[in-house]
């Protein structure tokens, strides 16, 4: 649709015109499965006689009225955009609509569950899509306050920003359901994208916080009814009210609204969204089981995540999408932060190493990459932005900030940004003249180096030593890409590390220095006795890829394991994983390095992210002749790893779920067919619902199982949870008709849901022998332009990115890339940058094979 794009000029030229006070919307769920009614009256000034527009995103308009007139049919045209002509100086516009329900994740989404026939409805309007459930002046600076009139069954419970209110009348309707409406209370001045409703028969626990300023705000806790009894409340609470705690004393204001409601919700796109005092959290974090500690730790931090941005987003928001990266990174940073300060997780510092960082890297040095502060000149450049450079990178630059101006004169800065500019928008500006005060450091330099430039920096030492080890030379050399040569400054520790006398590698001394330029002498350890291994970035503050002396190299293979502290490891994993992605060093040398050390990995999330580069290693980076035997022999080492894993352990849990991923010759198949049935077990490992479908998945791809299996599996599991993972099992199954079956679902009737197409994309994706994917790599190019055109982004990008033939790793492959993007015209943007990074994934795969050959 052509109004679905908004510009930045459009969206400035429109907030000089008006300011918006006063939403009332009014909403019926009453009208069947497909549309709900959506009548919107706002209020809101602008220059007299002047024109503009609202956002509506309908599936019919019954009436426009502005000041008493209703408007001529011909204002809604391309069923997104209603035009304003002629506007007072006040004005009051009245748009009674029908709208449609989602099943993208995004607008309003309606979910039925399998278990009972339910329906559960929750919103999503991140980044444009509060237009899918009301008439808005959709963009961020354009705040105002919202009342929401919401009728729906009387069982239900109808969630929004304000508390709940009492329902009122007991209806019966005609289809035999009593309808209640709940009339909800103005919010404040808020932006429109973290308004919310999430409505439906959802159970809730309740309790509360007392918060900085003597009040007390209610918690709850919701689920869909079917998952209640897996939902651990108390867990969410306790790190809700440690999160109050520590926000609240580092941004010295108190918690702005007047509850706070998180809800666990089905099909989410993403991991949580910060609507305000009404959080929705992907419902993957309601644990049916036994879950790995990584995915323990991702809901927390994901928890805190989202409460941060109650001051940092929701309070204070951005005036455009440029500064969507400020809102992420900031937190991104702080949600760790408070973990480690004031929670159990107090090693998330090396997970934001292991998981965020690495995310960040990769992402940086795609050809797509962009600065921090990117150019966002319209909607579609903001979609694309989601990104590792928007979050993980943006985050690790603050880290850096934080180091640069210090800890408490960053706090000092931010809490006093949030004294000056509640309920209003900023810019990155607004906050680094604050930090500028705080710390007296000039930081326009700093921001240019780090924010405007795109890239990242290769940090190598360059060591001398005497006769009797002592350094006589020390320099940090500094590198840059040709594509991205800017050279920055990094405030860094340089640890060394040396064996003790029970073999552990333990810090023996810590040197912490500006890093500025293409050289830096490191003077401090001139004159010292040389570690056995030295390690630039001890303590991981900058954001740089980081290269270990030859030396050191060789103390890192052979004691990787031995590190007393798991953050050195992590950063030494992260070295050896850049190396091998780089095509430095062999594939097959990476893929020894983790099987010899991966047990002695204390950090699950670093084992999660191990393991998991451990896969992709073994699909694209090993040479194509030794993959087979590579991949059978990482199979029966993790397989031999579980078994020797303490009994019940996180580590014997991951070994087993990704021997199963790995698992491809008869005996390894044999294997997990014993588990599967219960003929073989170990000590301490229940094998639970969710395990059993990755094991009888495994058993698809290897040929044992097929469709009736999966069937009479669903029987037992007939949940949300398990039609996506019979989804999956199903497109996963190695025949000829199977992938065309499945492709015919995902491609050509387009009727999936979000969640279904993931699974199924998952699953047509995973196969024994690649020959299978093969006859569709000529269709995918064919099919995927229609795809972008005509679908939401939710479901065009799984696409685009889940069904791009990466697999057949090939320079045709790469040709195909070149010559299809060729073709793309200047307004094909979104799909230009998804197609890029697909084929730089392949060009980087053939070089890390031709390294391993």
């Amino acid at each position: 649709m052509p109004g679905m794009n908004l510009t930045r000029e459009e969206a400035r030229e429109r907030a000089e015109l008006l300011n918006v006070e006063q939403y009332n919307v009014t909403l019926d769920l009453s009208r069947g499965d497909r549309v709900f009614g959506s009548t919107t009256v706002v209020r809101f000034k602008a220059v007299a006689g002047s024109s503009s527009f609202i956002d509506a995103v309908t599936d019919s308009v019954a009436s426009v009225t502005l000041n008493g007139r209703e408007l001529d049919p011909s204002v809604v045209s391309d069923g997104v955009r209603i035009a304003l002509p002629d506007l007072a100086a006040e004005n009051e516009l009245t748009i009674v609509a029908e709208a449609p329900y989602m099943n993208t994740g995004e607008g309003l989404h309606r979910f039925v569950d399998p278990v009972d026939s339910e329906v559960y409805l929750y919103t999503q309007f991140e980044v444009p899509d509060s237009r899918r459930m009301f008439a808005v002046f959709e963009q961020p600076d354009l705040k105002a306050s919202f009342q929401f009139t919401v009728t729906a069954p009387s069982y239900w419970n109808v969630i929004s920003n304000s508390p709940t209110p009492e329902p009122v009348g007991a209806e019966a309707r005609a289809d035999g359901v009593a309808y209640s409406t709940w009339e909800f209370a103005p919010t404040r001045r808020i932006s429109s994208y973290i308004t919310a409703l999430i409505a439906g028969p959802y159970e809730g626990v309740h309790s509360e916080v007392t918060s900085a300023d003597g009040r007390t705000v209610p918690l709850g806790v919701f689920a869909r009814k079917s998952l209640m009894q897996y939902l651990d409340a108390e867990n969410i609470f306790t790190l809700t009210r440690q999160g109050f705690e520590f926000y609240e004393k580092q941004f010295g204001t108190p918690y702005p609204f007047e509850k706070y409601d998180q809800l666990f919700v089905p099909e989410f796109n993403a991991g949580a969204m910060e609507n305000a005092g009404a959080v929705t959290i992907l419902e993957g974090y309601v644990f049916r089981g036994k879950v790995t500690g990584a995915q323990v730790e991702r809901r927390a931090i994901t928890v805190l995540h989202e409460l941060a941005h109650m001051w940092f987003g929701d309070l204070v928001t951005m005036r455009w999408w440029n500064d969507l990266w400020l809102n992420e990174s900031f937190a991104e940073y702080m949600s760790h932060l408070a973990a480690v300060e004031n929670t159990e997780f107090e090693g998330a510092w090396t997970t934001f190493a292991s998981v965020e960082k690495s995310w960040a890297y990769r992402q940086d040095q795609l050809p797509t990459t962009h600065p921090i502060f990117a150019d966002i000149n319209d909607l579609q450049d903001v979609e694309v932005n989601f990104d590792g450079i928007t979050y993980a990178k943006g985050a690790s630059v603050l880290r850096q900030l934080v180091a640069w101006v210090g800890p408490e004169e960053f706090m000092s800065g931010v809490r006093e940004y949030f004294r000056k500019h509640s309920w209003k928008n900023t810019e990155l500006s607004d906050l680094m003249t604050e930090l500028e005060i705080s710390s007296g450091r000039d930081l326009d330099s700093w921001g240019k180096l780090w924010l405007e430039t795109a890239g990242v920096n290769t940090l190598t030492p360059e060591i001398t030593v005497d006769a009797d080890g002592t350094i006589t030379a020390f320099d940090i050399v500094q590198s840059a890409t040709a594509d991205q040569p800017t050279i920055r400054p990094h405030r860094l520790a340089v640890g060394g590390y040396s064996l003790d006398a029970k073999g552990k590698l333990r810090s023996v001394s810590r040197v912490e220095l500006d890093v500025d330029g293409e050289r830096t002498s490191v003077t401090e350890l001139i004159g010292t006795k040389r570690a056995e291994l030295i390690l630039l970035n001890d303590g991981d503050l900058a954001y740089a890829k980081v290269r270990l002396d030859p030396e050191s190299l060789t103390v890192a293979k052979a004691h990787l394991k031995d590190f007393a502290d798991p953050l050195p490891r992590t950063l030494v994993w992260a070295s050896a994983w850049d190396a091998a992605r780089d095509g430095e060093t062999p594939a097959r040398e990476y893929v020894d390095l983790i099987l010899a050390n991966i047990a002695h990995e204390s950090d699950s999330s670093v084992v999660m992210v191990q393991l998991r580069q451990l896969v992709t290693t073994l699909t694209f980076y090993v040479a194509a002749e030794h993959r087979a035997a590579t991949k059978e022999k990482a199979a029966g080492a993790l397989w031999d790893l579980a078994r020797a894993a303490k009994a019940g352990s996180d580590h014997q849990f991951q070994f087993v779920k990704n021997f199963a991923l790995l698992a491809s010759n008869s005996t390894h198949l044999d294997t997990v067919a014993a588990l599967l049935e219960g003929t073989e077990s170990l000590e301490g490992l229940d094998i639970e619902q969710d395990l059993r479908w990755e094991l009888l998945t495994s058993l698809v791809v290897g040929g044992r199982l097929g469709e009736a299996d999966i069937a009479e599996e669903l029987t037992r599991d007939n949940t949300a949870s398990g039609q996506n993972a019979a989804a999956l099992a199903t497109a996963a199954i190695p025949t000829a008709e199977a992938k065309a079956k499945a492709w015919n679902s995902i491609v050509v009737t387009g009727e999936l849901s979000n969640a279904f197409q993931a699974s199924a994309v998952s699953g047509f994706t995973r196969v024994p022998d690649v020959a299978l994917l093969e006859p569709f790599a000529g269709k995918y190019f064919a099919s995927i332009e229609g795809i972008v055109k005509n679908r939401t982004l939710a479901l065009a990008q799984q696409i685009v990115v889940g069904l791009y033939p990466a697999q057949l790793t090939t320079q045709e492959t790469v040709d195909a890339s070149d010559a299809f993007i060729a073709g793309l015209s200047a307004d094909q943007a979104p799909l230009r940058r998804m197609m890029l990074e697909n084929r730089d994934g392949v060009a980087r795969a053939l070089r890390a094979r031709a390294a391993d050959v």
